[in-house]
């Protein structure tokens, strides 16, 4: 079969660009060139009314308009699928009407300004040919395609009309959109830039729908883009956007659905992945914020891989652990993602072998300054001197409620050191959390019902509770299993702030009491910590 390019053809009939989309620096707005003012000029109030007066004349999008664009759409699709049939081996003889198709769709971006009424696209079966034109043969068509489901899925304009947006999401999963766009995206060679910014707008429909609807993530892992999205990040060469855009929708999926956490290894080992595309960032910052960005999403989307139990030794097996070491100790700006990675792979009985392996390859050398010296805000934007203390006072609790006993004791061992030093930190940050609690309840009024008591729970935890309750499980641990000078130096630096063992027992039995009724073996725990420590 011979060939001919119509790309150029294609191209002279697309319209100027529509709304921006994500990251875009360029803002829309009055078009000085094409109603005759000069470039930089400030227009005269006689151009601007003149454009008013034009953009007038423009008929209104109405159901009828709607219903005369779905029709004119039909026949050039059915015109050009007539053409390439007939002339399969004379691609010129088919180019017109692939000219008045790509005109076609670009005609119906008008719909867009009208969300109300996309249920017409929805009666009158556009839906399914919209889909279809996905797999064209002629990649431009599938290009224009995108740019218009980007432009109708855009989620300023699905906020305009509920029910308009639920009709066309709704017909468009029905019609196996995300697999659709998968098949398309993998027929694009992304170092052609028209291509590449289609791939861009297939990732942008995808994540206007997650926004729409937050169960499309189960249809991402089924219909195959999380496999997809794996392969892109895992695809050498250099950073692009797409690649970022990439690690942006995996970190979505993977958090929006169970189904992703589970299946993040069936198919490729997804684990790996990550691993290995953060591995380029344990001595070298990134070039660049988009990145940087990037490189977060990767943390993002293995911690939400990591709330899948399994997932955690998969994690061990990878060698996870002494990545995130490494990154630890070479103050890098991977350094506080990797304690938040860590955070979640040492977390519950499931993270007992990563607690126990994290001893042994010397981690606590790297742990325990991070918890003796929590590093400036600078200018960082992705974390805070609150979520370090966090991270590092929960990694230090599951090493302690986890690890073999010999381990265990070693950990402890550490808080003698220095002249209990690190005893002393703990009962300052004790102090420090339980003010900001308290500033948090003087705010809150009586609970008048449980959902009311619930939710000032809630609000006290993301107050700075929730470290208090883990400062105060470590500093218990301490006291009861460590030294008897462990518990000595508590007792007298708490004394001495006018506090004593009782508060931390009273945090304690808070935190029991608010434990789920699946979590026995932590109720217990706490139990004991609580009888063992006010003796």
């Amino acid at each position: 079969m011979s060939s001919i390019d119509v790309r150029e053809i294609l191209r002279s009939t697309e319209p100027p660009e529509k709304r921006p989309r994500r990251g875009d620096d360029h803002l829309g707005g009055f078009d000085e060139k094409e109603n005759g003012v000069a470039e930089g000029a400030t227009p005269s109030v006689d151009d601007v009314l003149a454009a008013i007066e034009s953009a007038e004349e423009t008929p209104p999008v109405d159901e009828h308009s709607v219903k005369q664009l779905i029709l004119q759409l039909e026949k050039r699709i059915l015109k050009n699928r007539e053409m390439r049939i007939k002339y399969a081996d004379e691609p010129h003889k088919f180019m017109e009407s692939e000219m008045e198709l790509n005109v076609a769709i670009q005609e119906m971006h008008m719909i867009a300004t009208q969300p109300d009424l996309y249920e017409l696209l929805v009666q009158h079966g556009a839906v399914e040919s919209i889909l279809q034109l996905l797999v064209h043969e002629n990649t431009d068509i599938v290009a224009a395609v995108v740019n218009l489901l980007q432009e109708l899925t855009d989620v300023e304009t699905l906020g305009e009309s509920e029910e308009g947006a639920a009709a066309l999401v709704d017909a468009l999963l029905s019609g196996q959109l995300i697999g659709t766009l998968v098949q398309s995206i993998e027929r694009m060679n992304e170092t052609v830039k028209d291509e590449s910014d289609a791939v861009h707008n297939a990732l942008a429909i995808v994540e206007n729908v997650l926004d729409f609807r937050s169960e499309t993530a189960d249809l991402c892992v089924n219909q195959g883009l999380q496999t997809w999205l794996l392969k892109r990040i895992a695809q050498k060469g250099a950073f692009d956007g797409n690649k970022l855009y990439s690690s942006e929708l995996l970190g979505m999926v993977l958090l929006g659905a169970e189904s992703a956490r589970k299946s993040l290894t069936e198919k490729i080992d997804g684990i790996d992945v990550l691993l290995r595309a953060l591995a380029s960032y344990k001595r070298h910052d990134p070039s660049s914020q988009d990145e940087r960005e990037y490189m977060e999403n990767l943390f993002d989307a293995l911690c939400a891989a990591l709330m899948f139990a399994p997932n955690r030794q998969k994690f061990l097996d990878g060698e996870g652990l002494q990545l995130m070491n490494l990154m630890l100790r070479e103050r890098k700006q991977s350094r506080e993602s990797a304690l938040k990675v860590l955070d979640y792979a040492t977390t519950g009985p499931e993270g007992g072998n990563n607690c126990d392996k994290f001893v042994e390859i010397l981690g606590l050398r790297t742990l325990f300054p991070l918890l003796m010296r929590t590093p400036a805000k600078a200018k960082r934007k992705d974390t805070s001197p609150d979520e370090h203390e966090e991270h590092v006072c929960a990694v230090v609790s599951s090493l302690l409620r986890s690890c073999s006993e010999s381990n265990r004791e070693r950990v402890i061992s550490k808080f003698v050191e220095q002249d209990h030093a690190k005893v002393d930190r703990l009962v300052e940050l004790h102090f420090k959390y339980s003010e900001r609690v308290r500033k948090v309840q003087a705010k809150q009024k009586p609970a008048l019902t449980p959902a009311a008591a619930d939710q000032q729970y809630v609000d006290k935890l993301d107050g700075g509770l929730f470290t208090l309750q883990l400062v105060a499980l470590v500093l218990a641990e301490v006291c009861i299993n460590g030294a008897h000078s462990c518990r000595d130096r508590a007792s007298k630096l708490l004394n001495m702030k006018g506090g004593s063992l009782n508060q931390v027992k009273d945090v304690l039995i808070e935190y029991m009491d608010n434990l789920g009724p699946e979590a026995t073996k932590e109720k217990e725990r706490a139990n004991n910590l609580i009888a063992k420590l006010v003796q």
